[in-house]
C-alpha cells in the first residue's frame, strides 16, 4: 500500500554539527517523512533495490549506483520505492563543505534535491570502500589506530564521529565520494542524441580532455592557446567548440576551477590571502580578492572565518 507523506509523523534527524553515517537495508513500507527539512546535508548512495526521494516539488528515484543528495531547509520524504521488494542503501547526514556545491551542481534537479543518477560503474567499487572506510572512521576515538572498515555493510550499525580527527576523516572519504560521483559530466540532450547515433559536441573527446586538464591543475599557467595545442585544436576553434559544449569560454571555465580550488585551500589551510591566491594561479592577490568576492558574495578572510 502506498504511504502518504502527510500522514506520517516527522522523523528526527541527527544533530547538523555531526557527521552521521549508516547502512539501512529496507523493505516495503519503510519511510522516513520530514515537512521542515533539515539543517544538515543527506547523502544517500543506493546498494541494492530502489529507493524513492522528494524534496519540495523535486523527486529521484534511486537504483544500485545512483547517488542522490538532498540539500538542508526544504521539506522531504523518502521511502522504499513502489514495487521494490528492499532497498538497501548508504546515508550520511553531515554539513556539507562549500566545495561541493560547485561538483553537484550540474546534477541539480530543483528544490535543492541533486540525482547523480546513475555514478559510472567503474568508480562505484571504491565508492562502496569508501563508505565502509567512512563509517569505520567515523567510529574512531582517537587513539590507536581507526577500526577496520567492515567487509560488509552491517545494516542499522549507526556511527556518530565525534572528535575531530573522526570528523575529517570521515569528511575526507564523502568529498571522495562525491568527487567520484561527479566526475564524468552528466548526460545531456547532446550526449542522449549521440549514444542513439546522432552527432553532438556534447561528447567531444576534446573538451572533456581540456576540462580534465583545467580540473586536475588549475594553478598551472593555461592559457587558450596551450590547452588548444594539447588537442590538436585551434584556440578559436577550441573556444567555439567550448561554447557549443558548456555554453563557455576556456578561460571562464578556468577562472572558476581556480576559484573552487581557492575556497578549498581557504577551508583546509592557514594559508595567508596572498599566497592562497597564487596556488590558486592568480597572479594579483587583488584581482583574486575582487573575483572571488563576486563569485561568493565575501571576501576571501570571511569566506575562511565562515567555513572553518
Amino acid at each position: 500500500m502506498p504511504v502518504n507523506a502527510a500522514d506520517l509523523p516527522e522523523t528526527p534527524a541527527p544533530p547538523p554539527g555531526l557527521v552521521t553515517a549508516g547502512y539501512f537495508d529496507e523493505r516495503p513500507g519503510y519511510a522516513v517523512s520530514r515537512p521542515s527539512g533539515t539543517e544538515s546535508w543527506l547523502f544517500t548512495w543506493t546498494a541494492v533495490g530502489r529507493g524513492l526521494l522528494r524534496q519540495g516539488a523535486a523527486r529521484a528515484e534511486a537504483g544500485p549506483g545512483d547517488l542522490v543528495v538532498l540539500g538542508p531547509g526544504v521539506p522531504h520524504h523518502y521511502a522504499t520505492a513502489a514495487g521494490a521488494e528492499r532497498w538497501a542503501f548508504w546515508w550520511v547526514h553531515c554539513r556539507a563543505r562549500a566545495a561541493w556545491a560547485a561538483w553537484l551542481r550540474p546534477h541539480a534537479a530543483g528544490a535543492r534535491l541533486y540525482a547523480v543518477v546513475p555514478v559510472p560503474a567503474a568508480v562505484r567499487p571504491r565508492i562502496a570502500a569508501a563508505f565502509r572506510r567512512l563509517h569505520a572512521d567515523a567510529r574512531w576515538s582517537g587513539e590507536g589506530a581507526p577500526p577496520e572498515p567492515d567487509p560488509r555493510p552491517v545494516p542499522n550499525r549507526v556511527a556518530v564521529a565525534h572528535g575531530a580527527a573522526a570528523t575529517e576523516l570521515a569528511l575526507g572519504s564523502l568529498e571522495e565520494i562525491v568527487l567520484l560521483a561527479t566526475a564524468a559530466p552528466p548526460a545531456t540532450a547532446a550526449t542522449a542524441a549521440t549514444a542513439t547515433g546522432a552527432t553532438g559536441a556534447g561528447t567531444d573527446p576534446r573538451v572533456r580532455r581540456v576540462a580534465a586538464l583545467i580540473a586536475a591543475d588549475p594553478a598551472a599557467p593555461h592559457t587558450v592557446e596551450s590547452l588548444a595545442a594539447r588537442v590538436a585544436l585551434s584556440p578559436s576553434r577550441l573556444g567555439h567548440l567550448f561554447a557549443e559544449t558548456l555554453g563557455d569560454t576556456p578561460m571562464r571555465v578556468l577562472r572558476d576551477a581556480r576559484l573552487r580550488h581557492a575556497a578549498r585551500l581557504l577551508e583546509v589551510t592557514d594559508l595567508p590571502v596572498a599566497r592562497v591566491a597564487a596556488a590558486s594561479g592568480f597572479a594579483s592577490p587583488f584581482h583574486f580578492s575582487r573575483v572571488f568576492r563576486a563569485r561568493y558574495g565575501v571576501p576571501p578572510g570571511a569566506y575562511r572565518e565562515r567555513h572553518r
